[in-house]
């Protein structure tokens, strides 16, 4: 699995994982818990992963979408 987007915004959480199930590709927000544990202070950051198969299919959507500067490198 790689690692697409990593924030804790959950606006675009939400945003990221709609296209994601709406084009059928599979995901996993690692660190969800982590996140939610920590607080405030915001050091550990939600990751979208997808299967290393659908990683350029993925990241097209995203650049599709306009959500192209989240992805990361």
């Amino acid at each position: 699995m790689g690692e697409l987007v990593r924030t804790n915004d959950p606006g675009l959480l939400s945003v990221i994982e709609g296209l994601l199930e709406e084009a059928q590709i599979p995901h996993h927000v690692a660190d969800r818990d982590m996140s939610v544990l920590e607080g405030s202070i915001l050091v550990i950051q939600q990751r979208v992963l997808v299967p290393d198969e659908r990683d350029a299919e993925a990241r097209a959507l995203l650049v599709d979408a306009d959500l192209g500067e989240w992805l990361r490198r």
